[in-house]
């Protein structure tokens, strides 16, 4: 096997490419499509975003100190691109890409209907990293689609058709190839046989 050194690098990938959606009062909604994102906490329960200085979306952000975050699915593909390729300055994003405002419980901004998970975020501090400002925020509601909520009540979110950013590129979630503990869970009788019979 062969490697080689490449330059220091943003290579963590794949990550969620989410639409983060934010207003200021009296203004249009905008949407910034966002891949550095991430959980950073779970109790409280809390996320981060970040975001280039000179996006529209960055002093919205600052001034209200709140916004939504839209997972996106495969059929979001092309809206979650426009809104990372266009300004809110220019176009009126949820107008364009034919998205639904819905309502948040907690926060002033929107989020976006056809999204499967919407969590507003309440921040709780600014962190200047260089080019790219740290935004973590609580999580202050969640609201899920339920069209993914099974007759026992789980929410079947991997059933979405989630969409990971991969080095340039936009990808469905694929084939399972595990669940949280199955290296360490206990064979079931069946299993411990097949296992035998190698």
């Amino acid at each position: 096997m062969a490697k080689q050194y490449f330059k220091p690098g943003n290579m963590l990938y794949p990550l969620p490419a989410v639409m983060v959606s934010c207003q200021r009062p009296g203004e249009r909604p905008n949407i910034i499509t966002v891949a550095w994102t991430g959980t950073v906490c779970s109790s409280p329960a809390m996320v981060s975003v970040s975001v280039r200085r000179e996006r529209y979306s960055y002093e919205i952000l600052k001034e209200t100190g709140e916004f939504v975050i839209n997972l996106a699915t495969k059929e979001l593909v092309r809206a979650l691109d426009y809104c990372g390729v266009r300004s809110g300055r220019d176009v009126d994003k949820f107008a364009q890409m034919h998205l639904q405002e819905l309502p948040s419980k907690t926060v002033k901004a929107p989020g976006i209907m056809e999204s499967p998970v919407n969590i507003e975020c309440r921040v709780t501090e600014v962190k200047p990293l260089g080019s790219h400002d740290l935004f973590l925020a609580e999580v202050t509601s969640v609201t899920v689609d339920d069209r993914y909520m099974d007759e026992s009540g789980k929410f079947r979110l991997n059933d979405a058709g989630l969409i990971a950013y991969s080095h340039g590129a936009y990808f469905e979630l694929g084939k399972k190839a595990g669940s949280f503990g199955y290296s360490v869970r206990r064979q079931g009788k069946k299993e411990r046989k097949k296992n035998k019979r190698k």
